[in-house]
């Protein structure tokens, strides 16, 4: 099956494995676009589709002359998450929606809105978790959420792709001027939240990797002082879809020790990585094995951890493929 494709050479007759193939490779990263969009890997992946189907339908309208593939696809992505968040609410993180909470005994509330979801690494090639590892960090992407879609999309397009005024405009239909001025309250906005791509690097992976372990065992031993020395002073403990959040070393410290108290303290924590960034998958036992309980996603800075993000959400873990072990099974890596 095929179809006519016109060219200035003429038309020629491109097939369904053609077409597959030539937009194969750039599946990975039109996922990172629509995630970066829309916040979650289930609607970003529905959005790839939609973004393939459309192209396929119009692939006799593509012209290469005009611009590459890469460019036509994300241009095509673009206006279709667009179309989608005129019916979709922005999907925030616990710290964007309330203040911390300075008590960790207090009752949890969770909060009935749709949350920012991680994405996992394993569903993107190692060259697209490496050339977008900044634009995908946790934070960041939250803090794109806060920007209406139009601001979010001419920033992604701009700061991401490194497209031009001109680019962007004919891409949303609108004026050079309007895609600068969008730009810069954008930019604005995203200044406010004190969240920048330079402000969350990570150390070398080495060292990275040693900490993970550290922090790795003392939770698994129920060290809580052992695992309070890792973090930062000022770390961040959050945990959507629950609204409570805390602040500091000794809040984290406590929250830790509340959970040990409360789910006992036989655990089994796998490395993963998630955003670019490490990540770990928490098994605690139930019974006769152990269940996932949560996805943790960390910030490591200065050679500490800095913020943990917790996600305690089944469709995060299927994203993931988090599923119930047996008794006396050890997690293999996760991705």
């Amino acid at each position: 099956m095929g179809r006519a494709c016109g060219r200035e050479g003429g038309a020629v007759t491109v097939t369904s494995e053609d077409f597959d193939r030539r937009t194969g490779p750039y599946r990975p990263e039109l996922l990172a676009h629509c995630y970066r969009m829309l916040g979650s890997v289930h609607e970003a992946e529905d959005l790839v589709q939609e973004t393939l189907l459309r192209a396929w339908r119009a692939f006799d309208r593509y012209d290469d002359g005009r611009a590459s593939l890469r460019t036509w696809l994300h241009r095509i992505a673009t206006n279709a998450c667009l179309t989608a968040l005129r019916t979709r609410v922005r999907r925030p993180l616990p710290s964007d929606f309330v203040a911390p909470n300075p008590d960790p005994e207090a009752p949890m509330v969770v909060g009935e809105v749709p949350w920012l979801q991680p994405l996992p690494d394993a569903l993107l090639d190692p060259a697209t978790v490496v050339a977008a590892r900044g634009s995908l960090r946790l934070a960041l992407v939250a803090a794109m959420q806060l920007l209406p879609p139009r601001q979010r999309a001419v920033l992604i397009l701009r700061e991401v792709l490194d497209w031009s005024t001109a680019e962007i405009a004919e891409a949303l239909d609108t004026t050079p001027a309007a895609v600068n001025s969008g730009l810069q309250r954008a930019r604005a906005r995203l200044g406010a939240t004190a969240v920048r791509e330079e402000q969350v690097t990570e150390p070398a992976d080495p060292e990275q990797r040693a900490l993970v372990d550290r922090y790795m065992a003392a939770f698994e031993r129920a060290d809580v002082a052992g695992l309070t020395r890792l973090l930062t002073d000022d770390a961040v403990l959050e945990m959507p879809p629950v609204l409570n959040w805390y602040v500091g070393r000794e809040r984290y410290g406590r929250f830790i020790a509340r959970i040990l108290a409360l789910r006992g303290t036989d655990w089994r924590l796998v490395p993963t990585a998630a955003n670019g960034q490490p990540a770990l998958a928490a098994y605690v036992r139930d019974g006769d094995g152990y269940l996932p309980h949560t996805l943790q996603v960390l910030t490591i800075t200065g050679g500490r951890v800095s913020r943990n993000v917790v996600f305690q959400d089944r469709a995060v873990f299927a994203a993931f493929g988090l599923a119930a072990l047996p008794l006396g099974a050890r997690p293999a890596p996760v991705g």
